[in-house]
C-alpha cells in the first residue's frame, strides 16, 4: 500500500488547474474521475476531507462571463455564485457512489482562534464518524486571503492539523517538486523525496502558478512545511489525471513525499 498503507485520514487538495479547463470553466470528466476516486479511497477503509478550490470558476460559467475575472470584487462575487454550484455538482457525484458530501467553508481567523479551531475540530471528527466527506474552501466572498496568495494550499495544511490527518495529497498541475523549472529546462530532474525543507529546496520553487490558480510551488512547500512541523506528511502529484489517486491507492510511489518530522 506504500505510503498510505496506514493512512486512516486523508486530506486531498484540488486545485483550480485540477478543476477547470484552459477557458476557466469547470472540467467536469476530471471531476466526475476526482469523485469515483476519491470513493474508491472510502471504499477501501480510508476518510477523506477534500480541500477544493473551484468556486470562481464554477461561478464564471454559471454567468457566462466573456473574460476570467481580473478583480478581486469580481473574483468575490463569481465565489458567491459558484460555490453554491460547485458543492452540488460534488454532490451529485458522490451520491452515484453512495457517499454524501458536507461543505465547510473556512477563513483564517478559524484558525487562529482557539475557540472556534475547537468547534471545527468537532465537526470534522462528527462528519466522518458519520460517514460524509467534507469538502473545503476558503470564505472567498468574505476573505481575500486565499484568493490574493494562494490559501487553499496553505488552508490544506491547517484542516489536515485540525482534522489530525495522517497525509495530505496535493494535486497540483506539475508533476512535483523538481530541481529547476520543467517548463523551461529539459534537464530538469523530479525529486521523489523531502526529508527536510530548507533554503535550497525553497529554491527550487519558481514563481506564481496558474492564470486561473494562485501561490505555484512555493505555496505548496509552504503548507507542506506547516504540515510537516506537526507530524503530517504531504505528497504533490498532478491532478491532471485523477487516476493518479488510484497509483497512490495501489502502493506506487508518484510525485514528490514531504516527509515529516516523526518519518
Amino acid at each position: 500500500m506504500g505510503i498510505i498503507k496506514n493512512c486512516k485520514r486523508i486530506v486531498i487538495k484540488i486545485g483550480t488547474s485540477t478543476l477547470t479547463y484552459q477557458n476557466g470553466s469547470l472540467n467536469l470528466r476530471r471531476i466526475e474521475l476526482l469523485t469515483r476516486a476519491v470513493s474508491d479511497f472510502k471504499n477501501a477503509g480510508h476518510e477523506v476531507v477534500m480541500v477544493s478550490s473551484g468556486a470562481v470558476g464554477a461561478g464564471f460559467a454559471r454567468l457566462n462571463m466573456n473574460a476570467y475575472p481580473q478583480t478581486l470584487e469580481e473574483k468575490q462575487a463569481c465565489a458567491a455564485v459558484g460555490q453554491g454550484q460547485l458543492i452540488k455538482i460534488y454532490d451529485s457525484f458522490f451520491s452515484v457512489y453512495g457517499h454524501t458530501v458536507a461543505q465547510i467553508l473556512m477563513t483564517k481567523d478559524v484558525v487562529d482562534d482557539k475557540t472556534r479551531l475547537e468547534h471545527i475540530k468537532n465537526t470534522f471528527f462528527t462528519l466522518l464518524n458519520m460517514g460524509c466527506v467534507p469538502v473545503v474552501n476558503e470564505n472567498d466572498s468574505v476573505s481575500c486571503e486565499g484568493i490574493e496568495f494562494g490559501g487553499n494550499d496553505t488552508l490544506s495544511a491547517y484542516v489536515a492539523i485540525a482534522c489530525e490527518a495522517d497525509i495530505i495529497i496535493n494535486l497540483s498541475d506539475i508533476d512535483g517538486l523538481y530541481n529547476k523549472d520543467p517548463r523551461k529546462f529539459d534537464d530538469a530532474v523530479l525529486i521523489d523525496r523531502v526529508e527536510k525543507i530548507d533554503d535550497t529546496i525553497r529554491s527550487y520553487a519558481g514563481g506564481a502558478g496558474t492564470a486561473r490558480g494562485t501561490g505555484g510551488m512555493i505555496a505548496k512547500i509552504n503548507a507542506a512545511s506547516i504540515a510537516n512541523d506537526y507530524g503530517i506528511p504531504m505528497l504533490i502529484v498532478n491532478g491532471e489525471n485523477p487516476c493518479v489517486l488510484y497509483d497512490i491507492l495501489d502502493g506506487k510511489h508518484v510525485g514528490t513525499y514531504f516527509a515529516a518530522r516523526k518519518d
